[in-house]
C-alpha cells in the first residue's frame, strides 16, 4: 500500500489537474480489478507518472532512475509510493537485482507502470521502445494494458498554466505478448517490444505514432 504522503500528492495533483488542465479518461472498464499487471504507457512529460496515478483505477508502482531519490523531496515522496531505483548505468547484478524485484511486485498481485521509450519525447511523437518492458513481462508472463497519454506536449513554460491544455489519457484492453519464456534472444526482445509499441501507438493520435505509424 502506498504510504500518505504519496497518497496525498495523488489527491494534490488532481485538484491541481482540474484547475490547469481539461482532461479526461477513457477505458478505465478495461483494468482488471486485481492480479499482476504491466501499465507501459508514451512518455512525454515530467507529469505523465503522476497524471497516471490520477487517471488508473489502481495503483502503479515505478521503477526510477536512482539519481532521482537523491533529491530532498522527490525521493521521500518516491519511496512513499512504492517507486524502486534503477541503475541505468549500474553493473549487470544491479539491473538483475531490479528486474528481480519488479518480478516479485508482480508475483504479488500488483501493478508495475514501464515507460518503454526511455526517455521523454517532449514534442509529444512516440520514439522506438526499449527491451525491457518486453524482457520482463516475457519473464513474467504477466498481462499487459497499453495507456496513451495525449497533449502534456503543450506543458512547455508557464504559458500552458493560463490555456488550460486538453489531456487525454486513453487506456486500452489488456494482452499478452505472443511469447513469453526466461530465455529470450534479442531478435525476439525486439519483436515483442514492436507489440507492446504497437498497442501504445493505435491509442494514439496517427501523427503521434512516430516509427509505428503504419
Amino acid at each position: 500500500m502506498p504510504g500518505l504522503l504519496a497518497r496525498l500528492a495523488v489527491a494534490v495533483s488532481r485538484v491541481l489537474y482540474n484547475i490547469f488542465f481539461t482532461w479526461s479518461v477513457t477505458g478505465r472498464e478495461n483494468v482488471p480489478q486485481s492480479g499482476s499487471l504491466i501499465v507501459v504507457a508514451n512518455h512525454v512529460n515530467v507529469a505523465d507518472p503522476m497524471l497516471l496515478l490520477c487517471a488508473f483505477p489502481r495503483w502503479v508502482t515505478y521503477m526510477a532512475k536512482d539519481e532521482l531519490f537523491r533529491y530532498p523531496f522527490l525521493g521521500p515522496l518516491m519511496r512513499s509510493g512504492g517507486v524502486f531505483p534503477v541503475a541505468r548505468t549500474g553493473t549487470v547484478q544491479e539491473k538483475r537485482d531490479a528486474m528481480r524485484q519488479a518480478e516479485g511486485l508482480l508475483a504479488q498481485g500488483h501493478v508495475l507502470g514501464l515507460f518503454p521509450e526511455g526517455k521523454r519525447d517532449r514534442t509529444g511523437v512516440l520514439l522506438p521502445g526499449k527491451p525491457g518492458a518486453a524482457i520482463l513481462a516475457a519473464h513474467s508472463g504477466a498481462p499487459l494494458i497499453a495507456v496513451a497519454v495525449s497533449g502534456t506536449e503543450q506543458m512547455r513554460g508557464l504559458n500552458w498554466l493560463w490555456r488550460r491544455p486538453k489531456v487525454t489519457v486513453t487506456i486500452g484492453k489488456p494482452f499478452r505478448l505472443s511469447r513469453t519464456g526466461s530465455r529470450i534472444s534479442r531478435s525476439v526482445a525486439a519483436g515483442l517490444t514492436d507489440e507492446i509499441m504497437r498497442q501504445i501507438a493505435a491509442l494514439l493520435p496517427k501523427e503521434h505514432r512516430g516509427p509505428y505509424a503504419d
